[in-house]
């Protein structure tokens, strides 16, 4: 990969990485279903004049949208309020690859490699050392909202597999519009409709640059150049760099918040993040093959 590409995709892990402390930013002034609603219709509505819809049914970007959008996003952002740090959230959030890997088994057949299951289990023995250190940095509630959170990005993923090769920005722009209705239900019921109000009447320079830069820096050029990277090199150049997320995630934290490392969370993040490089490994090996019966052979 020549420089200026490998520059962009440090660019893109570094936003995704430090976005978590600009989520924070923005729940200190907006309620988080408010929060994430404005985030989609700030990626979707001032841009569907201008770039055409992909050539994918309206179902999958619908059911896209939803699972970004009210699931990861929404879940994510609830959980971040008040009961989990960012630099948690931005490790715990990783999991979607092994939830990726295990809708993929369930609902495509897809064969699991010997190094992944190595990997889940390096992961599976990290959030085991978050679960028992549920403190004021993480509470039962938000390690339980982020993994949900976490599942409803694998889904997503499945979504964005089935429609195949699409123009990203396109499919963005377009999904994101199907977030908004859902998010807007959810603050409806759990932002409460005053508070909700008053956080808009109230919001100040901060707020408004926190949703544009989830807009337009996280949702829009980071997916976008992320999947124009995708399409030029192979997965397996390209996708080890996101290994860098939750180390710019909990970085960032640090900086911003002076959130503590104490020894248990960097066992747990050692952990993951070994995890998800064995897994980046084990994507490179070979599938197992399928048994003879289970494709359809004769005994």
């Amino acid at each position: 990969m020549p420089l200026p590409h490998l520059l962009l995709a440090l660019a893109v892990v570094f936003v995704w990485g430090t976005n978590f402390v600009v989520i924070k930013w923005g729940l200190a002034e907006l309620p988080p279903f408010l929060f994430a609603t404005l985030r989609f219709a700030a990626s979707s509505l001032p841009f569907l004049l201008f770039v055409r819809r992909p050539a994918v049914p309206l179902y999958k970007l619908a059911a896209f949208g939803v699972l970004l959008g009210a699931g990861q996003f929404g879940l994510l952002f609830y959980a971040m309020r008040a009961d989990i740090s960012p630099g948690l959230a931005s490790l715990v959030i990783q999991t979607q690859v092994f939830f990726t890997i295990g809708l993929a088994m369930l609902l495509s057949g897809e064969r699991i490699r010997r190094l992944q299951l190595a990997a889940l289990a390096l992961a599976v023995a990290g959030m085991a050392v978050i679960a028992t250190h549920l403190n004021a940095s993480v509470t039962a509630t938000g390690f339980v909202l982020v993994l949900l959170a976490a599942l409803s990005w694998a889904a997503a993923n499945l979504v964005v597999r089935s429609a195949g090769r699409v123009d990203a920005l396109s499919f963005m722009v377009w999904s994101s519009l199907f977030a908004v209705p859902p998010l807007v239900s959810l603050s409806v019921v759990f932002d409460n409709p005053h508070v909700a109000l008053r956080g808009l009447q109230q919001a100040g320079w901060l707020a408004w640059s926190t949703v544009a830069w989830q807009a337009i820096g996280n949702t829009l050029f980071g997916y976008a150049a992320w999947n124009w990277l995708l399409a030029r090199y192979p997965a397996a150049t390209v996708t080890p760099m996101a290994l860098l997320v939750p180390v710019f995630g909990i970085g960032a934290s640090v900086l911003a918040f002076g959130e503590p490392l104490p020894a248990w969370k960097l066992v747990a993040a050692g952990l993951v993040i070994g995890g998800l490089a064995l897994n980046v490994l084990g994507s490179r090996q070979p599938k197992p093959p399928v048994p003879a019966q289970q494709a359809g052979e004769r005994p």
